[in-house]
C-alpha cells in the first residue's frame, strides 16, 4: 500500500480489527519513510459492476460515488454513521448478488430509494429529489403527497 504522505510503496500495517459490523477489516499503518500514519479499509467485491446511465454510457461502478450521495441526503438527519455505512454496504451486496454484471442506473436509484424510504423519510426526498430531477417546488409537493396516506385509507 502506498503512503499517501511520501508515496513510499513499503508501509507496514500495525493493527487490523473488523469493521462495518465484520463486513470490512479496518487496518492502520504506518510508513518508515516519513512516519506517517493512515487507515485502510478492506472490503470483499463479489463482481466488477458495470453501470448503464440512461443515456446508455457504461462505466465501472464508483461505490465511493454511491456513498457520497447517500450521505449528503443523510447529512444532519439523526441516523448513526455506522447505520449509513451498514446501509451502504448492504446496497452494495444486494446490487453484486443480483447476478449480473452490468446493472441499469435506474435499478441502483430504485434500491437506494426503498433503503432511505425504511431509513429516514427526509433523506429519502433529498435523494429522490436529484434522482428524479425535481424542477419546482410542485415536484416536492406532488412527491410528499404520495408518501402521506390519503383521508380514508387508513381503515
Amino acid at each position: 500500500m502506498r503512503c499517501p504522505f511520501c508515496g513510499n510503496i513499503d508501509t507496514q500495517v500495525k493493527d487490523s480489527r473488523p469493521a462495518e459490523d465484520h463486513i470490512a477489516i479496518r487496518r492502520r499503518r504506518a510508513c518508515p519513510a516519513c512516519g506517517g500514519r493512515f487507515t485502510t479499509y478492506e472490503r470483499v467485491q463479489l463482481r466488477d459492476l458495470v453501470v448503464i446511465k440512461k443515456n446508455g454510457k457504461r462505466e465501472e461502478f464508483d461505490r465511493d460515488k454511491l456513498e457520497r450521495s447517500i450521505r449528503i441526503a443523510m447529512q444532519k438527519r439523526p441516523v448513526d454513521p455506522e447505520r449509513i455505512d451498514q446501509m451502504i454496504s448492504g446496497i452494495v451486496r444486494r446490487l453484486e448478488s443480483l447476478g449480473e454484471t452490468d446493472v441499469h442506473s435506474d435499478k441502483i436509484g430504485a434500491i437506494v430509494m426503498e433503503t432511505l424510504a425504511r431509513i429516514d423519510t427526509v433523506a429519502y426526498v433529498r435523494f429522490a429529489s436529484v434522482y428524479k430531477n425535481f424542477q419546482a417546488a410542485d415536484d416536492f409537493e406532488d412527491f410528499v403527497h404520495e408518501l402521506r396516506p390519503q383521508a380514508g385509507d387508513e381503515d
